[in-house]
């Protein structure tokens, strides 16, 4: 039996917490968090606290002095003792909780966390490479809430079921300019010659907690990348391609449409963080 934790209490997986005027269901009114737990660690955990008490200033959340990452981790390790998981994908949920449109309740946050076994080798690098579609049918506005991991998440949902659909194994984005802002579940990125780009904050993209951990290190192993603007043609003409999020990390990029890639710079860059971070890029 797998329980969540639901405002600090424990509760079996099937058991309905949420009443009819949740404004999380209603209008999506809320952001979430999802951090990898691995040997007795929250990975990358400063940098997804601070998501998301970014994330909720920015939603008007009235965040009470006792409701701290601390408070949070200890919820967390809750969650985890009594589901016994060793290593875990958590999802940390933070909601607003009963209203209407104009007249919430309250604007104190209420929390869900979940978690589930994580499976084998998730970390290393795929042997085949992923095979990707560009779903057309939404696109990502790029405002003020475009880098949040915010509850109204329909492009990604229906994306996500675009792939499935075209049997891929993910789908990118584009924002409202026609350019490629990610993928359903993670950032993506670019390898042409000895340079890496990514599309930029700017360009509707989620503020991923790996896109900006690679942003920030690959520089000092050696590795040149940029953000800025990424067209499907450039995507198309591109050396590599690959993808990044917290739980897997960075998967390599095989196929889009007609156009095949090979990992020969992935593979160079996973090494240079497998040795540089181990706890982070592990390698069995």
């Amino acid at each position: 039996m797998t329980y969540y934790n639901y405002n600090g209490v424990l509760f079996e997986e099937n058991t309905p917490v949420a009443g009819v005027n949740s404004r999380a269901l209603r209008y999506g009114d809320g952001l979430f968090e999802t951090i990898k737990y691995s040997e007795g660690e929250l990975l990358l955990e400063h940098e997804h606290f601070a998501r998301l008490w970014k994330g909720m200033k920015k939603m008007y959340f009235d965040i009470p002095k006792h409701f701290t990452p601390d408070k949070l981790k200890e919820e967390i390790s809750k969650t985890l003792q009594k589901n016994k998981h060793i290593g875990a994908r958590i999802r940390m949920a933070i909601l607003r909780g009963d209203g209407g449109m104009f007249d919430p309740k309250s604007h104190v946050p209420e929390y869900l966390i979940q978690s589930w076994q994580l499976p084998p080798h998730i970390e290393m690098l795929n042997s085949i490479g992923l095979n990707l579609c560009v779903y057309k049918a939404a696109y990502k506005a790029c405002d003020s809430y475009c880098n949040i991991k915010h509850n109204n998440y329909l492009p990604y949902c229906m994306a996500a079921l675009y792939a499935k659909e075209k049997h891929c194994a993910d789908a990118l984005l584009l924002n409202d300019k026609g350019r490629i802002a990610d993928s359903s579940i993670a950032n993506v990125y670019l390898i042409k010659g000895e340079n890496i780009i990514t599309p930029a904050l700017a360009e509707g993209c989620i503020e991923g907690v790996m896109r900006n951990f690679l942003m920030k290190k690959l520089p000092g192993l050696g590795f040149s990348i940029k953000e800025g603007e990424v067209t499907e043609e450039m995507l198309l003409q591109a050396d590599e391609v690959f993808l990044s999020n917290s739980i897997f990390n960075i998967r390599w990029v095989g196929q889009v449409g007609h156009k095949y890639f090979t990992p020969n710079k992935v593979i160079e860059i996973v090494d240079a963080l497998h040795l540089a971070f181990p706890k982070i890029f592990h390698r069995d």
